[in-house]
């Protein structure tokens, strides 16, 4: 669960968001330096963090006072080549870590951690991932439990969307493109599975909360809504203009953690009671 060590909202003196560029590391960069937050965005064109050096490149930009936000991966992790880099990443920010002294440390992993399940998960749910994915974001977070002296907190997102959204991934911005792009929406199976789907500004508001509130613990960012992908897709291809087609495909191997993924999001209203999740109907117009 979240503890908020600042039981009120406090600007940091300033944040490092590893991975500054990317949909995730981005939206939340642009938040919080509207929110008047300095932040020092780094990238991989600042620091190849899987580079030789980088854990001492990284040292000598990190300053007592700082958070550090750590979005900086590649994914969706994909087979062992990846995992290796992001290991690599992980090891390099630790190595860093274990040198310099930071006032709160954020993580940004996924929901992929987590065992399927019947029931809707918590922060308390096994975390025994049956994804490569999921495998690299646990050892991820196993290191830096391991390592780090200051606050540390895990945020765990469901699937996001929203614009910018580099990968193309199935469901809510594939459908939106291909729609904008006057083509049919094509899904796996009849899209039956029901998934949780987030929007990426929520993302980087909780992001936000929790690094002005200096909290530790876990978080699971997820709207507590879960939606068919054929109902996502349906409802993309009515806002379109022309209206296009949504057509179902044979599926190939099994319907991913059965079909059905919920979240019990209660420890996110408890840590930010006043907070409420973009709807699905307002967050597709938005994006």
């Amino acid at each position: 669960m979240l503890e908020h060590l600042n039981p009120t909202p406090q600007k940091p003196s300033r944040v490092v968001v590893l991975g500054a560029y990317g949909f995730v590391g981005g939206t939340c960069a642009r938040r919080l330096a509207a929110r008047g937050v300095p932040v020092l965005p780094l990238d991989k064109d600042d620091i190849d963090l899987t580079a030789s050096g980088a854990a001492e490149q990284l040292q000598t930009r990190l300053a007592p006072d700082d958070a550090i936000l750590v979005v900086s991966a590649r994914a969706p992790c994909k087979d062992t080549g990846m995992m290796v880099d992001n290991i690599r990443i992980m090891h390099a920010v630790c190595t860093a870590l274990e040198r310099s002294s930071v006032n709160h440390v954020v993580y940004f992993s996924s929901d992929a951690v987590y065992s399927d399940a019947p029931v809707p998960l918590t922060e308390e749910s096994r975390t025994e991932p049956g994804s490569i994915h999921g495998t690299m974001h646990l050892a991820r977070e196993l290191m830096l439990k391991a390592i780090v002296k200051a606050p540390l907190a895990v945020v765990r997102s469901t699937l996001i969307y929203g614009e910018g959204d580099p990968h193309n991934g199935y469901g809510p911005n594939r459908f939106r493109r291909l729609a904008a792009a006057g083509q049919e929406i094509v899904l796996f199976g009849e899209g039956e599975e029901r998934r949780d789907h987030v929007l990426v500004d929520d993302v980087a508001e909780i992001v936000c909360r929790v690094i002005e509130h200096r909290s530790r613990g876990t978080l699971n960012i997820a709207t507590g809504d879960v939606y068919s992908f054929r109902d996502i897709a349906e409802r993309i291809a009515a806002m379109a203009k022309p209206v296009v087609a949504v057509r179902g495909t044979p599926r190939q191997g099994e319907m991913p953690h059965g079909g059905y993924r919920p979240f019990d999001i209660a420890a996110c209203r408890r840590a930010f009671p006043d907070f409420r999740y973009t709807s699905l109907a307002d967050g597709l117009k938005q994006a």
